[in-house]
């Protein structure tokens, strides 16, 4: 009788590679959870939940993001900063208007990861995001992939 055994990649044996996703007028959280696959590495069919397998990520032009809807006046981030009564607020306009528009796709990405794990926080550091056009991983060769024209819910005009 033969068994079949499930392949299980070890860290040894991953290859990863670098990916540029153009963020202009993409929708964030169709955006976000794209880049959050390409991170754990689910898009592989060797994917191992335990093993760091996902491909570095870089993003530019990440203040050019959209939202759909009214989330850009509607949306809100919280934060508390420690004493008593110290909720605060900010908008996502209030965000992608400020001096860390790529805060929104970043946390938006984070949130997505496995819950407070080291795995999670390593895959975390193989993202990069710019809030330009230019980025200096192009010794890296980095494969461009157009994120907008895999389905036309991913772009917005407005």
């Amino acid at each position: 009788m033969t068994t079949k055994t499930t392949a299980s990649l070890k860290p040894a044996d991953v290859e990863k590679k670098w990916i540029v996703i153009d963020a202009q007028d993409a929708v964030v959280g169709r955006l976000a959870t794209f880049i959050a696959m390409r991170l754990r590495g689910k898009h592989r069919p060797d994917y191992t939940p335990h093993v760091d397998c996902g491909d570095y990520v870089v993003v530019v032009n990440a203040d050019k993001v959209k939202f759909t809807g009214r989330k850009l006046e509607l949306k809100k981030y919280y934060w508390h900063t420690g004493y008593p009564g110290g909720i605060k607020e900010r908008t996502a306009g209030k965000i992608l208007g400020g001096r860390f528009p790529e805060r929104i796709l970043e946390k938006a990405v984070e949130r997505m990861l496995p819950k407070e794990s080291p795995l999670a926080r390593a895959q975390m550091t193989h993202l990069r995001i710019y809030s330009s056009a230019e980025h200096p991983h192009e010794a890296q060769a980095p494969e461009v992939i157009d994120f907008k024209s895999k389905n036309s819910k991913n772009a917005r005009s407005q």
